[in-house]
């Protein structure tokens, strides 16, 4: 019985590497002023057009139970067991839809073999635990080993972002309208992060400049204290040559080529066309929970 895992759209992973490692990939709905736009960070020049020349905050929808049972069904059917991973529990209903979906699946092939876990992240971070899944499973590796191996890369992996403004931040209702005001006046910049399965402030600096020297020292301590590097990407939210200059940076610290990796509609809705960052591996596990807000 080989194992098949599968994710949803908010991993932004290139259709390449889905084909590649067979992954199959439940989407999330993204509706901005009445038109629907895929998830795909491939494919999201006009989301964010849109989005920069609308006044309103876009609305996502999670996958529904019968899309990722669809997906859990045609795999049990073939013979394979199934890893699902997916977006944390605390920021979209997906892991919720996708329980039920492995319930609606073993209620018609109760021998099936079906685990799902809780990326607690989202996006590249989310990607970096669904390539380790499928690579896991691709390398022969059982459910209960291929569970255990993307537990460990969740354990290991950080993700750091700075959005460019700080409006849709506050369309999104995630600060008020003072914050976002006094925030603007004084140059703050953010430095987010996911911790707990939660999105949260990891910094405040001034300046996009600092934010990203923050953003590399941060990377190269992790780096030095948890025994190495292991993989490490730039990510954007519309904004390709910002991330290009950004890979640079940290290539330049790492040593190795980094990457960029597009963010797509369903995530860069809430932080906005404009931000930049990094997701990383270290080879020891790392305590996201210590933020320094």
């Amino acid at each position: 019985m080989a194992v098949k895992v599968i994710t949803d759209s908010t991993s932004y992973l290139p259709s390449s590497i889905r084909e590649e490692l067979d992954l199959g990939v439940a989407h999330v709905r993204c509706v901005l002023d009445g038109i629907e736009y895929p998830d795909d960070a491939e494919d999201c020049e006009a989301f964010f057009r849109a989005l920069e020349a609308s006044s309103a905050m876009p609305t996502t929808s999670q996958p529904t139970a019968g899309e990722i049972a669809a997906l859990m069904e045609e795999r049990v059917v073939a013979g394979h067991a199934v890893v699902g991973v997916f977006i944390s529990a605390k920021l979209s209903g997906t892991i919720e839809s996708a329980r039920l979906a492995r319930t609606m699946v073993l209620e018609r092939y109760p021998e099936a073999v079906i685990e799902i876990v809780d990326s607690e992240s989202n996006s590249t971070e989310l990607g970096f635990a669904v390539l380790t899944a499928a690579r896991a499973a691709a390398a022969g590796e059982d459910v209960a080993g291929t569970v255990a191996t993307t537990r460990r890369t969740i354990e290991r992996s950080r993700l750091l972002f700075v959005p460019s403004t700080l409006e849709y931040l506050r369309r999104g209702g995630r600060i008020g309208n003072a914050m976002a005001l006094v925030g603007s006046i004084l140059r703050i910049r953010p430095i987010l992060t996911a911790a707990d399965g939660t999105t949260t402030v990891f910094a405040r600096v001034r300046t996009m400049e600092r934010a990203l020297a923050t953003m590399v020292a941060t990377l190269s301590t992790d780096i030095a204290a948890k025994g190495g590097l292991a993989q490490v990407s730039a990510l954007h939210i519309h904004a390709p040559s910002a991330a290009q200059a950004l890979a640079e940076r940290v290539a330049a610290v790492v040593g190795v080529t980094v990457p960029v990796v597009p963010v797509g509609p369903a995530i860069g809705a809430h932080v906005g066309p404009g931000a930049v960052g990094i997701a990383y591996c270290t080879n020891d596990p790392m305590l996201k929970s210590r933020i320094r807000a």
